[in-house]
This record gives structure tokens, sequence and C-alpha cells, in this order.
């Protein structure tokens, strides 16, 4: 017999953050809210009149269900902690810059910057919303560092603080780009100024050499800054054997810049340095374009991103936050619920409920018992427990598993680009048709013949054939990220295109993390009944009976000699009735022939009679059927799972007969398949979530990071995916091809301008005027094909 979920007909949704309120809401001040976190947070709010937060924008707050304990925050008080957090000290203040990831909205950073209204301690909050931190400057000898995160987690907002935060400082920002674009963009304004004179042939007679020898002086730091990039990656191809676009580039510059010294010093003609100048200038907006699509996202994290920097350590009975780095083989320590597991240890004291799911991808939480190994990576679940360190930070699973060789990507494994593919073939198509006109005007005319040899070499220079591909590229990551679909570069939008496998790991990725289908096998239990069994569920800190719990309705009843053995189940009196909740065998439950001992089930007694047990399975997210019919047209399609193999039938039906299924993977056999698949010629992308899927996503030639949280949890990979969007992965596949046929009607639109300028350098016509008309109009064309080209097929895709 199957007993569905009672459904509510009244929905309720909290007021602080929105979310709909499960069981009975808490009623406050004529609102609903949907846990006594939210209440708390908005009651705070009220009593500094702040409510103004819930008028900038529709549910801007963050749940807060769970309690936040003051102790969590000790190590925050040590001066050694302090010294390598904080930027700034001095006597009265001090300044801390953090990251915040739950920043999603207006409210968000008004009421971060109105911290001060919270705690006077606080005299100023500066929110960069795109990088989602917050720098906060406060007075130590008001309020304590501690105390300024205790407040913001209070409210929803803690900051992240991870141990990467105290090995080393902040690598620095290189801002060499803006200067090169700044001094060409200064540059090339002066010299088009002082250019004007001779495009229209008034002044050039008097104070054509004057201005000649200006425009020199300015192009100069063009040449040997702004420009340097583009010889110094000219020269480096060559050192490897391997022609790119920049050495055409380099070429067309270095011959545009000599010609202009030669004509302005022998008096033939101005030069061409306007236009040099300028197409130095918009090469550098395509880099400058390029690097700001992604400038804000880490896709590269080593381990320590995600540890916290300080654990409390057992001493004589007391606690002691300690650096995680300095934790040492021998030590006692304390984790609390949620807490990760920083070093392989034993358990000592407590119940532990481990969740493995960051490191092996396994959903169901382990239970552990004194005298057993937890490795680091794991995650608390419930009451507080001691462990003792058994092998340091540095010599942990965790950590070996992060740095196994195997996990690293090939850098030598490059992508070639459509531009750089190009590069070769122009580059000699170039220097014959530079023979060709050199070999036709000697016998005619010496002058004229070293007019078009050099003129060909300064006209085909490629920079508007070189801003197709970034300008292309670049509006189409402005495009993703408008959907939460972020990569690591332009050349990841190549890959993805051309990419034939996708390969999906399971948990987390294609289930919803924290949501179950539960339903009853057996018979039925009556409301009153319900009652009863949730009763003793309230008092559990296990994840399935707190899912369990959820799930069920009834006020709960006082429970009498309420007992829970890990691993077994739990037990207790309500009323007159002895309810157990457990394992089969905790129950005295018969197996059931035929039945799958690889569910996930939840048996119920009471008093002494087997009723039945609730079937836990993994809810699917939404839009995933469509999404697999549609990859399967093109693609072939696999799944990954550190899990058992109680889902295949569910995912077999899912996927169809054509894919690839399987299960109890380790990190390891993930990474091996992937290298399978290349070593067979196929071009696979990965999509996973957690650190077990890390040498998989490294070795794919495409890694996307799945996550709820774009700025929080992210493997080394190539892109990041909100979970939110993953149904929409195919739609992004086919925008990537198509805005590599884009690039290539850019490269027809360059193509016919160089022809042009070709055919009139080859024939003695490349004039200054010409020059300043037809290099700077063909770069603005290239460049305005490229960005309205993608925003229109943007706009067809449905992509805004």
């Amino acid at each position: 017999m199957l007993q569905t979920a009672h459904l509510e007909t009244d929905v309720h949704t909290c007021y602080h953050c929105g979310d709909e309120c499960a069981g009975t809401p808490i009623s406050f001040d004529d609102k609903e809210f949907c846990c006594e976190g939210c209440k708390v947070v908005y009651e705070l709010l009220a009593e500094n009149d702040l409510c103004t937060y819930y008028t900038l924008d529709n549910r801007p707050g963050i749940s807060v269900k769970d309690p936040v304990a003051s102790a969590r925050f000790v190590y925050l008080n040590d001066a050694k902690v302090q010294q390598q957090l904080l930027d700034f000290q001095n006597d009265k203040v001090s300044k801390i810059t953090f990251h915040i990831p739950q920043m999603h909205c207006s409210s968000c950073i008004w009421l971060l910057e109105n911290l001060n209204r919270l705690n006077a301690g606080v005299t100023d909050v500066h929110v960069n919303f795109l990088r989602k931190e917050a720098a906060v400057t406060f007075e130590h000898e008001v309020t304590t560092l501690a105390q300024v995160v205790e407040l913001m987690a209070h409210i929803g907002y803690e900051p992240q603080i991870t141990l990467a935060d105290m090995e080393a400082p902040a690598p620095k920002k290189d801002r060499s780009i803006y200067y090169k674009l700044g001094l060409a963009a200064f540059c090339f304004s002066n010299v088009m100024l002082l250019s004007f004179p001779e495009y229209f042939g008034g002044l050039q007679h008097q104070f054509g050499r004057f201005f000649g020898w200006l425009n020199v002086l300015l192009a100069l730091p063009v040449f040997l800054y702004s420009a340097r990039g583009f010889f110094t990656s000219a020269w480096q191809g060559l050192q490897q054997r391997m022609i790119n676009l920049d050495l055409p580039i380099a070429i067309g510059l270095l011959s545009l810049f000599s010609v202009s010294i030669y004509d302005i010093a022998t008096g033939r003609g101005p030069g061409f340095l306007d236009s040099f100048t300028g197409l130095v200038f918009f090469m550098l907006i395509g880099k400058y374009v390029q690097r700001r699509t992604y400038d804000s996202l880490a896709f590269d994290r080593e381990y320590t991103s995600y540890f916290p920097i300080s654990v409390s350590v057992l001493k004589n009975g007391q606690e002691t936050p300690t650096s995680v780095k300095e934790l040492q083989k021998g030590q006692r320590i304390l984790v609390r619920n949620q807490e990760l597991i920083p070093a392989d240890s034993i358990l000592l004291r407590g119940t532990a409920n481990i969740d493995y799911s960051f490191v092996t991808g396994e959903s169901v939480p382990v239970a552990r018992v004194a005298g057993e190994v937890i490795y680091a990576g794991g995650r608390q679940l419930g009451e507080g427990i001691e462990l003792e360190v058994v092998k340091e930070v540095s010599q942990g699973y965790l950590t070996q598993l992060w740095n196994h060789v195997n996990f690293k990507k090939d850098e030598k494994q490059t992508i070639e680009n459509y531009a750089n593919a190009v590069g070769k073939p122009f580059l000699i198509v170039t220097l014959l048709i530079a023979a060709c006109a050199i070999w036709y005007w000697i016998p005619r005319d010496t002058d004229m013949a070293l007019k078009a040899f050099t003129s060909v070499l300064v006209i085909a220079c490629p920079c508007a054939l070189s801003l197709a591909t970034p300008f292309t590229l670049g509006a189409t990551l402005r495009i993703f990220g408008k959907q939460k679909f972020y990569l690591k570069n332009s050349g990841v939008v190549e890959a993805l295109a051309k990419a034939d496998t996708v390969v999906f790991d399971k948990t987390g990725t294609l289930t919803e993390p924290s949501s179950a289908e539960i339903s009853f096998v057996g018979h039925a239990l009556s409301p009153s009944e319900e009652q009863l069994v949730r009763s003793v569920l309230k008092h559990s800190t296990h994840p399935l009976s707190q899912r369990l719990y959820g799930h069920l309705q009834g006020k709960p009843q006082p429970v009498l000699n309420f007992l829970e053995k890990t691993g077994a189940g739990l037990e207790g009196v309500v009323g007159d009735t002895l309810v157990k909740v457990g394992s089969a065998a905790w129950v005295s439950a018969k197996p059931e022939e035929g039945q799958s001992t690889k569910q996930t089930r939840v048996f119920i007694s009471l008093d002494g009679q087997v009723r039945g047990y609730y079937v836990f399975q993994n809810v699917y997210r939404k839009g995933l059927e469509a999404l697999v019919q549609e990859l399967a047209k093109t693609k072939k399609l696999a799944v990954l799972s550190g899990d058992n193999d109680s889902e295949a039938p569910r995912l077999r039906e899912l996927f169809g007969p054509q894919a690839e299924l399987r299960f109890n993977q380790s990190p390891m056999q993930k990474l091996e398949y992937i290298t399978s698949l290349k070593e067979k010629g196929q071009s696979p992308i990965m999509v996973g979530d957690g650190l077990n899927d890390a040498g998989a996503l490294r070795q794919s030639d495409v890694g996307l990071a799945l996550t709820d949280n774009v700025t929080g949890f992210s493997p080394s990979c190539d892109g990041i995916l909100d979970a939110k969007q993953l149904n929409q992965l195919a739609r992004y596949i086919r925008f990537s091809q198509t805005s590599l046929r884009l690039i290539l009607a850019a490269f027809g639109v360059s193509f016919i301008y160089n022809i042009i300028g070709l055919t009139m350098a080859v024939m003695g016509e490349f004039t200054p005027i010409v020059s300043a008309i037809l290099m700077p109009v063909s770069t603005l064309s290239v460049i305005s094909f490229a960005v309205l080209s993608v925003k229109l097929a943007a706009k067809r895709a449905g992509l805004r």
C-alpha cells in the first residue's frame, strides 16, 4: 500500500526570506515567518528602525534557520588570526574585507552599509556587489572582530572565512592593461588631432614636418609599451615553432611604425601613425573586454578554500581556538553541527553522523561510533563530537586527494582557436602578395615597388580579424553571465561548442541536495499515528529524521524514555504508545524477498507491531528530463555517481538505453573515465559539484561546477553554472556553436576590407587619407558586427 504526502491548500511564505513555511508558520507583528531565526532578524531590524530593508526588494532576506553560536567565532579574538586577516589596523580602528556570497540584491547592500546602526563600533561599510565583498571599518576599542562577524551571521550574512585566507596575502591585481589602454587612448586622440592638416591639405606645407615629429613622440610610448604584448606573444610563438595571429599583427604594426618613421624622416609624407596608435587602442579594448567578463570569479581553488581557519582544541577541559595549520597529531578537537572536519581523526565521544558528499558524492550520512576513523572533509550533522587528530592537515586523505598528480589538468592541452588557426595561412598569403607587388613594380618604378611592398604589409595587418574573436566571444560571455552561466575565458566557449559528450555527476548535480520524495509502504498510518511518530522524530538531529519530521503533520507531544542509538534508530513513549523508528533490525522487521536493500528506508513500529517503512528517493532537478532529451539528439551521455545503484532504474528510464551509467565511483575512477573518453578521441563536458568531481572537472575539455551559490563552492573548473539554470545547458551549448559561426561571418567582413585594401596597396594608391578612413572603419565595422550579431542571435535563442 502506498501512502503519499499530505498537501496543504494554503501556502504561507516567510515575510523575511520569502521561503515557503514548512508546517505551521510563526506569527509575529501581523507577519508570518518560516522559523525562529527569521523572526529574530526581523525583530532586530524593527528595533533599530531598519525595516526599509524590506521595501527595497521583493523578499530580500536570507533564511537563518540554524542558530548562531557565539563560540564559533571566539577564534577571531586571537591576535595571530587578526594579524593575518585584517587589511589595516592602528590604535583606534581596524579594517577588514569580507567575502559574503549570500549578497544578492539592493536590499543586501543597503542593510550591510547600515551595519553601524546595529553595532555602534562599526564606522563604515563599503560594498563591492560584483565581487560579493564588504570592506568593514570598526573601532576595536568599542567592538571586536568576533562581535562584528557574529552580528553579520545573525542577520544572515555570515562572511566566508577559510584557511586559504590565512595561507598567503591576496594576489595583487595586474593593472597593466589599464595603463596600456589609457596611454594608447591618449596618444591616439592626440595623433588624430595633429593629423587633421594632412587629411585636408591645408597646413601640411608649413607645419607638416613639425606635426609629424610630434606624432612620432606620441607614438613611441605606444610602440614600446602599449603594443609590447603583441610583439612578445609573436616572439614566444616563434620560439615554440608556432605561428599565432599575433605574428602577422606584430609584422603589420612594425611595418606601419617603421614606414611612418621613414616617411617623416625623409620628408616623403606624414606616415600612418594615426592608424598605428588607433589599431593598438582598439585591440587593447578587445583584451580589456575579455578580462572584465570573468575578473570577479575564482575558478581555481585549493582545498584550503573550503577549510575553516580555526578549530576548538580541548585541553584540560578548556576550549582553545587554534589555527587549523597548527593542528598536531594527538590533539583533541571539538567539532560542532555543520562544521567541517579538518584532519583525519578518531572519534572519542559523541554521536557522529558524517556527510561525506563533499569528498565522495555519497548523499546518505554515515554513522560512526567511538574508535572509528573519520576522514577530513566530512561534515558533522548533529551534536558536537570530540575527536583525536591522527594526521596533520597536510597529510590527510582530503589533501592527498586534491594534490594527486592525476588531478592536475595538463596545461599543454591548449585550444587552438579560430583566430590562431587563421594566422599561418594569413601570413603566407600576405607575404606572397607583397612579393608579387615588389616583383611587378621593380622594373617599372623602384619607389613605387617599395611603397607597394610596405603598403601591403601595413594594410594586411589582421587587426580587424583579431578583434572578431574576442568581441564575439566577449559578447557571448556577457550573454551567458546574465543567464548565471559564468565561463572562465572565451576559449571555453569554443570547447563547449566542439564537445561531443556530456558526463553528469548525480548527487547534488542531477538531484536536489536538500529534497527527497518520501512515500510509505505498508499499513497506512492514521493522522494521529503520524503525530506519534513525528513527536519522537522531533528529538533527533539525524538528517533522515529531520526530513521525515518535516514531511509528517501534527503537533508534537511530550516523549518519555527517549533513546537514540547511532546507526540503528530511535524510540520513545508517547502517551501510552511505544514508538520505534529506524532500521529493519531496530524494529525487528522481517526482510522482504526481492526487496532492494539499497533503498533508503526508515521502518516504523508502534507497540511492537511493524507498520511499514518510509522510502526516500532523490528528487531530480526541474527540467532535467527535457534537458536529457535535447542533449541526447547530438551528444553522448553518461552519469557517474558515488552512490549505490538504487537509482539505476530511474536514471535508465530518464537517460535512455544508450547512456552509460556508473555507480559507486570514487574520485579517481571518475577521473579515469574522463581520461579514457579523451583517449578515444572524444571531447567531454563534465558537470559536477563536489571535491569528488574535481579531478574529472580538471581533466575534461570543459569542467562545469554546478552550484546553488555562484560565488561559493567551485572546484578548479572552466565554468560555474547556477543550479537553477541546469535545464538551459543544451541551449547554452547551441548558442556557443552559433557564436563560432558568427566569428566566421565576422572573418568574412574583415576579409572584404582586406581585399579592398590590398588591391589599393598593390596599385600604389595607399595614401594617408585612405589609411585614416579605411583602417578605423574596417575595425569598427567588425566590432559592431560582432557585438550586434551576438545580441540578435541571443534574442532569437531566448537568451536575454
